[in-house]
């Protein structure tokens, strides 16, 4: 047997079971973020209701160094997310997040929400210009925003104004959604001005 081609085999077959492993383990790291993200949602649904019931902050699990503060519903892609206080790394894994240098939510100026693309925010490579959604605030009051814009911007050489004369909505994930490394210069942004009125939207699915 020729020796060259015998370790040029078992190379392949050394390489090959790698990328075997390799394949299973981020299909279990990927499993285990996303059944992550959405006990988080459930927990943070609770939470949520809760707050609108007695006006109080509640936290999510009694280890938690946040509290909901808004809830985003997109009837049209079938998406209830409630948004933490405060875009901390922490946060960002269980849930959408509310970056803290910007007004409020519902409030007059830009408001970011930062979300993950491969859970909570995978969903804005499906929304459409001209989309409505709900933003329900701290209050409990519902408010009616329309998608004006989707762009993708480098994080290098351009920044999200914060600056406007009417309540807006930035919502912000990293991109490409299917890349498989995190922290890249890109992001896909997603911004929405608040309407009046808005469509027809049965309570049950608020």
């Amino acid at each position: 047997m020729n020796l060259e081609g015998h370790k040029m085999r078992t190379w392949r077959r050394r390489i090959a079971l790698l990328l075997m492993v390799l394949a299973f383990w981020f299909l279990g790291e990927s499993a285990y973020m996303t059944a992550k993200a959405q006990l988080a949602q459930y927990l943070l649904d609770e939470a949520w209701q809760k707050h609108l019931q007695d006006g109080q902050p509640h936290r999510p699990w009694p280890w938690a160094d946040t509290s909901p503060l808004a809830r985003l519903v997109f009837p049209q892609q079938d998406k209830k997310l409630v948004v933490l206080a405060g875009a901390s790394g922490r946060n960002l894994a269980f849930g959408p997040a509310h970056l803290s240098a910007s007004v409020q939510p519902g409030h007059t100026g830009v408001s970011v929400i930062g979300g993950h693309r491969d859970t909570h925010f995978a969903f804005l490579r499906e929304v459409e210009l001209g989309e409505q959604f709900l933003l329900q605030s701290r209050d409990g009051g519902l408010q009616w925003y329309q998608i004006v814009q989707i762009q993708v911007t480098d994080v290098r050489d351009s920044e999200i104004s914060l600056q406007a004369d009417e309540p807006v909505l930035a919502l912000v994930a990293c991109y490409p959604f299917n890349a498989l490394d995190s922290g890249g210069p890109l992001r896909y942004l997603v911004i929405a001005r608040r309407i009046q009125g808005g469509a027809a939207l049965s309570p049950t699915r608020v």
